[in-house]
């Protein structure tokens, strides 16, 4: 039987990369799925009709979740959509490496990475895992990063590690908030193939990470993805407030 039948789940950020490959696991293990996405509404319809093609249910939702009242929307669309959420994945996260993100000052891209990643995060959950509380079960999984615990040299990995470990440290504080009913826990990939790696990054650099890891490669989005749909489903029924390192042994 499909691990996550029946249940629906919000992946914010979902129309690319990590948030994508979560979502097309989780709909392929049975989950009707929400495809968040704040700019790229072609990327998402593409997911969602990646599932539906697959025979899977989606729909995809516009939402910017550093503005209090669109994580409202979204909340409130989802369950007219779908019914009651069960799964809560906080995947957005904002882009400061690629783009136009990159040519932003350091003020703007720690001011990017607050309001985005971390309070973006924390505004999900405290609406969201009430919710789920009072429904009497829930599951939520928010997004942390590996090198947030042991420190990476440059000032853009400050600015994330310092973001990813608030993350870290509310989540598990949050955990014993809303235990039992609801559980909280946290993943924290390495190095990922995401457009950054994949275009952007020195190839030196990028082959001089490799040699770092034990297990010779950069992670996928799918290995986060196979993480996720653990976590979220009975058979991680007695984890909360834990960590998973997806990172081939980096760290």
């Amino acid at each position: 039987m499909p691990q996550l039948k029946d249940k629906t789940a919000v992946i914010t950020g979902a129309s690319r990369g990590i948030g994508k490959a979560i979502a097309l696991a989780y709909a392929r293990e049975g989950a009707k799925v929400i495809v968040n996405y704040c700019q790229s509404k072609n990327n998402a319809a593409q997911v969602v009709e990646e599932i539906t093609a697959a025979g899977g249910k989606a729909q995809a939702i516009q939402a910017d979740v550093s503005e209090q009242q669109d994580i409202e929307r979204l909340i409130n669309e989802a369950g007219e959509l779908f019914g009651n959420i069960n799964i809560w994945v906080n995947n957005a996260g904002a882009d400061i490496l690629t783009g136009q993100g990159a040519q932003l000052d350091d003020s703007e891209k720690l001011a990017r990475l607050i309001a985005i990643d971390l309070q973006g995060t924390i505004n999900c959950c405290w609406a969201v895992v009430p919710l789920m509380q009072q429904q009497g079960r829930g599951a939520v999984i928010n997004m942390s990063w590996d090198l947030a615990m042991h420190g990476l040299e440059g000032r853009n990995p400050q600015m994330f590690a310092a973001v990813k470990a608030g993350i870290l440290g509310y989540s598990r504080s949050l955990a014993k908030t809303y235990g039992p009913e609801v559980r909280i826990n946290i993943l924290a990939p390495g190095w990922i193939e995401t457009t950054f790696a994949e275009d952007v990054m020195p190839k030196d650099y990028y082959q001089a990470r490799i040699n770092e890891i034990p297990l010779a490669r950069f992670g996928t989005p799918e290995d986060v993805a196979e993480a996720a749909v653990f976590l979220a489903s009975d058979n991680a029924s007695y984890m909360t407030g834990e960590v998973i390192k997806i990172n081939g042994g980096l760290i």
